[in-house]
């Protein structure tokens, strides 16, 4: 069983390896290249940054989670924005649900609540939090690892891509090794099949960074384990490898915890009302 859950663990980090890279690409061209210029491209976008995280967010991968993290370690999205992404983020779940025929319905109605929950929450947030968390130079959310002492962008961008790969490979391992024991079967039970908590306890899940909790979720749902609400409250904390990487660049810690709980607490409350009016 553990070479398979190794495996696993290895191929699901590969699969975002490209999304990692391409991120961190992107933020070294940033603080290289473009840096005073970035003021005036994200005025552009303005107050409706809630709006475009939701709308990239729910392309089905998890890439623009990371992205949408990393910027906000490097003050260039407001806190609306990353709750945004983070909401309508949809990674394999779309995917799993468009393999299965006849689920054509499912994939439009999580799709459009997920971005309107997205946009909802996070002018909202926008609206309650003002102001953009202080714009810092790049190079202080990498202070201290050593990866920006070289010139260029290609060696400091893939500095940060495998020290996080290597950590998301164990975590991804020790998740796939916990549902190899628990099983499925049982896990639909702590999950609370048929009460009232089950937003609770499918938000929790969500807010496992991982891709694997999603799919997880979507396949609880079309299993007949979770009802439409709470599937929507799973997938909607379900921030992929974003959280992951929030916690790694992001100072201070208790900022990240005010996210997470903004997260959770959107989602959970997301799925209460879709469970209520019976969506």
């Amino acid at each position: 069983m553990i070479p398979d859950i190794l495996l696993d663990a290895l191929l699901d980090t590969l699969k975002v390896l490209p999304f990692l890279f391409a991120a961190f690409l992107i933020l070294e061209f940033i603080e290289h290249y473009s840096a005073h210029h970035s003021n005036r491209v994200l005025s552009k976008v303005g107050n409706a940054g809630p709006l475009a995280g939701a709308l990239l967010g729910c392309i089905p991968q998890c890439g623009f989670s990371v992205a949408a993290a990393n910027l906000y370690a490097g003050g260039l999205i407001t806190t609306g924005t990353l709750l945004a992404v983070f909401l309508s983020t949809s990674d394999e779940a779309l995917l799993i649900l468009m393999a299965h025929p006849g689920s054509g319905r499912a994939i439009a109605s999580l799709l459009v609540w997920k971005v309107i929950i997205g946009i909802t929450a996070g002018f909202l947030i926008d609206l309650l939090f003002r102001g953009k968390k202080e714009e810092k130079d790049l190079k202080e959310i990498c202070k201290g690892c050593g990866c920006s002492d070289t010139g260029g962008i290609f060696k400091p961008a893939l500095f940060h891509t495998v020290r996080l790969a290597a950590y998301l490979f164990l975590f991804t391992f020790c998740l796939n090794l916990v549902l190899a024991l628990i099983g499925t079967e049982q896990l639909t039970v702590l999950l609370g099949k048929g009460t009232l908590f089950q937003p609770f306890f499918a938000a929790l899940l969500g807010l496992i960074p991982n891709c694997a909790s999603s799919v997880l979720i979507t396949e609880l749902y079309l299993a007949g384990g979770l009802s439409f609400g709470s599937a929507v409250a799973g997938l909607c904390s379900g921030a992929g490898v974003g959280l992951v990487v929030l916690f790694r660049s992001n100072h201070p810690l208790r900022e990240n915890f005010r996210i997470l709980s903004l997260l959770y607490g959107i989602a959970v409350a997301a799925g209460l009302l879709l469970n209520g009016i019976g969506v």
